[in-house]
């Protein structure tokens, strides 16, 4: 499964950047302020292509973006103190109950399932254990595909361990909602790895954009600007 690439430095977690991340750094440290069309250009790439990756480094405080401007390289990298209580927030705080269907479930009672639940993304476990996702993507590659949806299986639409990204409950609302902009997901499990590997990873929540919206608001509320 995937996690947040981090590393541990002087006890606190430190995110690593991957290559492409780094180049951007680099171009925009050397040649900012730079437009997004401009970084694209440089680097060889669409922008639709750096979107998360541009995503990415603002939301960490490593690039400033300025409309009409483009993009600045954050020499102090900074963030507001009051801004901290974002990584204090952890997903056990905002996790909503897990809406799962079993491996033997059909594609058409998996739909049923989530329309009837209101949400874009199911677990699918054996024993509560995780073994695949299934999102509305994955249904309308399906029907797009013209199968039979009531004969098929869940199990063969569904996105499998280890390709789904998952968070646990102790990780912070902010990794969450940085996992979901660089995978360009809609919602993570939440899974409580167990201590022998047989027993798998249990299935405990799920955190969606809804949620990381919702504690947005919330801290709006709080805080003035």
């Amino acid at each position: 499964m995937y996690n947040l690439d981090t590393r541990t430095c002087g006890g606190e977690s430190v995110l690593e950047y991957t290559k492409r991340q780094s180049d951007i750094l680099k171009l925009v440290q050397e040649r900012g302020p730079i437009t997004g069309e401009q970084i694209a250009d440089a680097l060889g790439v669409s922008k639709l292509t750096l979107r998360s990756d541009l995503s990415v480094l603002t939301m960490t405080g490593r690039l400033r973006a300025r409309p009409r401007v483009g993009y600045t390289y954050n020499q102090s990298h900074e963030v507001e103190s009051r801004l901290s209580v974002l990584h204090e927030l952890t997903v056990s705080d905002f996790l909503a109950v897990p809406v799962s269907v079993s491996e033997s479930c059909s594609v058409y009672d998996a739909a049923v399932t989530m329309f009837l639940e209101d949400v874009g993304t199911l677990c699918v476990v054996d024993n509560a254990n995780l073994v695949g996702v299934l999102s509305r993507k994955d249904l309308l590659k399906v029907t797009l595909g013209g199968s039979d949806t009531k004969s098929l299986p869940v199990t063969l639409a569904m996105t499998r361990v280890p390709h789904v990204v998952t968070v646990s409950p102790e990780s912070s609302l902010y990794d969450a909602a940085l996992l979901m902009v660089r995978h360009e997901v809609d919602a993570l499990p939440v899974i409580r790895v167990s201590d022998t590997p047989e027993q798998g990873a249990k299935v405990v929540g799920r955190i969606s954009k809804t949620t990381i919206t919702r504690a947005f608001v919330e801290l709006g509320q709080k805080f003035s600007v």
